[in-house]
């Protein structure tokens, strides 16, 4: 919803159909219920998480250019759509958000935007750039996760 209240998608597509909010809640629900048994399944939900990640930078960048946006403030939309919902996510069980830790979190969703900006920069079909991006970026979180890189950090922190 942030992302189309930021590019001026009056109402936002969540609030136009109602499968957004149905599989939102069916998710909260099985979440609610479940959550002993998802806590266990550490790393698919990991891989689940990265494919999402891919999946929304993609998303929240191709709509950015779709209106209009330039390359820098797509890719910077196709972020903060990858890292809003699991900021959110993590604030709400109480967790310091993924984004905010020395993980490659939101570098794996700069890399899945900024491949969608070089596809439309150089006039590539959208979908296979879109698969590209979302594939990229889950690629790079996972091996990241996998490898135990981080991202960074300034010097004396």
């Amino acid at each position: 919803m942030l992302r189309d209240l930021l590019i001026g998608a009056i109402p936002p597509a969540t609030m136009q159909d109602e499968r957004y909010l149905i599989t939102a809640l069916a998710s909260g629900l099985f979440a609610f219920f479940f959550h002993p048994f998802i806590n266990r399944l550490v790393k698919p939900v990991m891989v689940l998480d990265a494919a999402g990640l891919g999946i929304f930078a993609v998303a929240g960048c191709g709509k950015a250019l779709a209106y209009g946006l330039g390359p820098l403030p797509a890719v910077l939309l196709g972020v903060l759509t990858a890292c809003g919902g699991g900021l959110v996510r993590d604030v709400l069980v109480a967790e310091v958000p993924r984004v905010l830790r020395e993980e490659i979190y939101a570098v794996a969703a700069l890399l899945g935007a900024a491949i969608v900006i070089a596809g439309a920069m150089l006039d590539l079909p959208k979908a296979p750039v879109a698969i590209a991006g979302a594939a990229a970026a889950f690629l790079l979180r996972v091996v990241s996760v996998l490898r135990g890189w981080s991202a960074p950090r300034a010097p004396g922190s």
